[in-house]
């Protein structure tokens, strides 16, 4: 459902081809915030055409056809953004994961763990350079939503990572415990939690 308001948000920015979209949607976008490949995207503009959220706005480049968001688009994209976030069902599989890191030996939920230290890691690397800019301005004036939208992302990776490298930290404490023959309480709370 996600897809539509994407596709209408893009737009707004002007008229894009599909294939324009599809890029957009391997770049940012895809690598942080939500993935669509061609198979999705064409039926969604379909759709959306049928709906009259977007229209044909004449060719785009090489001859591809180019949408733009109708004005019906526009307060449907509006009236989403707006709209109270709904707390639906739950899917979250990084953390139904973490869940069920027991079922692995220790090592191999440490390499678990590792591995999310270190992809946060490399993305709190790509992302730096971007933060690192002023504020950037938008021809037309436009807010640089972009820019904050990485500055989430940015933070969301240094808290993963944290977390991780917080996380094997706890497991080696747990790992000394038990060579102590005092093996750790399930569920006990971290000094941390509580301030």
């Amino acid at each position: 459902m996600a897809l539509r308001y994407a596709l209408l948000g893009l737009l707004s920015e002007g008229p894009a081809s599909g294939y324009d979209l599809a890029k957009a949607f391997e770049g940012e976008l895809g690598s942080y915030a939500w993935q669509a490949g061609y198979n999705r995207i064409y039926p969604e503009l379909a759709r959306l055409t049928e709906e009259g959220l977007i229209e044909p706005a004449g060719e785009g480049v090489r001859g591809r056809r180019a949408y733009g968001v109708t004005d019906a688009g526009r307060a449907e994209l509006r009236a989403w953004l707006l709209a109270p976030r709904k707390g639906g069902a739950v899917r979250n599989e990084p953390v139904l994961r973490l869940f069920l890191l027991s079922a692995l030996d220790p090592e191999d939920a440490r390499t678990v763990l590792r591995e999310i230290a270190d992809n946060s890691e490399r993305q709190l690397a790509e992302l730096g350079p971007a933060m690192a800019v002023d504020t950037p301005v938008s021809p037309g004036g436009r807010l640089p939503f972009g820019w904050l939208a990485a500055g989430y992302g940015l933070r969301q990776y240094r808290a993963a990572h944290d977390w991780a490298t917080w996380a094997l930290g706890e497991l080696d404490k747990l790992g000394e415990l038990d060579k102590l023959g005092k093996p750790g309480k399930p569920g006990r709370r971290h000094p941390e939690a509580d301030s």
